[in-house]
């Protein structure tokens, strides 16, 4: 798995509860700030349809035609404002961030609890606020690192014919920053042709503000938002970013029952069936999930995973498969792997993506559906069915 998704947030927003809805692990949960102290690592999952559709046979690697394509996923420890300089538990929540693609912003969308996640009446926080926090913390993290020595630097810049682009990313590969993600950067706030030794504060802070949406794009996660119901507070806005109500109680209450085999859920879906005997309480429980699900069509969990990784990544799943005939593998598994590849990849994009020596001695593709030969230069679409042909041994 190379991709990864990080969940941040303030204490007490949810994100604990959230992790554990998708990967099913054993946290701690609890409703007090920095129940998390080290950050949680789990496998979630996306979904996507199964090319295996298309034929007779099922793949076996798919449930009613859904591929489920694993992913990481970080839960770091819950950030408070002036996280950059220490506040809180330090910088070790924003470090831990450093691995992930994309970050889903869990948020207590019910406005019951305070800056620092400490329980408040609901409806008396600021969500808003929040989301905004987050922003400016990871910023700040940036613009600390970029500043750090940046004279001396900007100096030997100059003397020495580098790059910007390349010290800016240099200096940020800690926070996962790439050249490109910098490129990007310089070009957006104008700051490609200016010379690096006269960049004020105030230039360099717009720099790290544009390296933060290219490099870690956003998705907020509007947790609790069943408990707005009878509040009369408004659902979350953004003007720019995609909010979805999502609630990660519900969600784990549905994992949980169906685990126990109580019930029948796929995750995402918009109902569930009930699998056998249940209690009065169970049935007191899932009726109040029932209800919102009636209401909502999901708990908005899934919808998070997924978005995250096709919308704001702009990934597709590619099937490698060495019979295009019959789309398998050597020992006859049908649609064996599911690659996540950025929208865009080539034929040898993913001739590499399986193994260096494959992509060192591509010859060419073929489309297990249409049979027709691929030159290494041809974009790859989502679903694809792709034969790599190489000489490598």
């Amino acid at each position: 798995m190379s991709m990864t998704l990080g969940l941040a947030g303030k204490p007490n927003a949810g994100k604990s509860t959230f992790f554990k809805s998708v990967t099913m692990a054993d946290v701690e949960i609890a409703n007090y700030p920095f129940t998390t102290i080290h950050a949680n690592h789990g496998v979630a999952y996306i979904q996507t349809p199964c090319p295996c559709t298309e034929r007779e046979t099922r793949c076996g690697k798919c449930k009613d035609g859904i591929r489920y394509v694993p992913i990481d996923i970080i839960d770091v420890a819950g950030l408070v404002p002036d996280a950059h300089k220490g506040k809180g538990l330090g910088n070790s929540f924003l470090d831990d961030l450093r691995q992930a693609q994309a970050i889903i912003h869990v948020v207590d969308a019910s406005a019951s609890t305070d800056a620092e996640g400490n329980s408040i009446e609901p409806g008396s926080g600021n969500p808003v606020a929040d989301i905004e926090f987050l922003d400016y913390e990871l910023e700040m993290w940036m613009f600390e690192i970029l500043n750090r020595n940046w004279a001396k630097l900007s100096r030997k810049i100059r003397a020495e014919g580098l790059k910007s682009e390349e010290a800016v990313a240099d200096q940020l590969s800690g926070a996962g920053v790439t050249v490109e993600h910098a490129n990007y950067a310089l070009h957006e706030t104008d700051l490609y042709s200016v010379d690096p030794a006269k960049w004020t504060e105030e230039d360099m802070i717009r720099l790290c503000q544009s390296i933060r949406k290219e490099s870690k794009p956003m998705i907020i996660a509007a947790n609790k938002f069943d408990a707005l119901e009878g509040l009369g507070i408004s659902p979350v806005e953004s003007e720019d970013k995609t909010i979805i109500q999502t609630s990660a109680a519900a969600e784990l209450a549905l994992k949980s029952a169906a685990k126990a085999g109580v019930i029948h859920y796929t995750p995402g879906a918009e109902n569930f069936e009930i699998a056998g005997d249940i209690s009065p309480a169970q049935e007191k429980g899932l009726n109040a999930v029932k209800q919102l699900l009636e209401t909502h069509k999901s708990t908005g969990v899934q919808e998070c995973i997924n978005r995250a990784v096709f919308e704001l990544l702009d990934m597709i799943v590619v099937y490698p498969v060495e019979d295009e005939g019959k789309w398998t593998n050597k020992t006859g598994d049908m649609l064996p792997d599911a690659y996540l590849m950025k929208r865009g990849s080539t034929c040898k994009d993913m001739a590499y993506k399986i193994h260096s020596d494959i992509g060192d001695h591509f010859l060419y593709a073929v489309d297990a559906r249409t049979k027709m030969r691929l030159a290494e230069k041809h974009e790859l679409q989502n679903g694809d069915v792709i034969k790599i042909v190489s000489t490598a041994k």
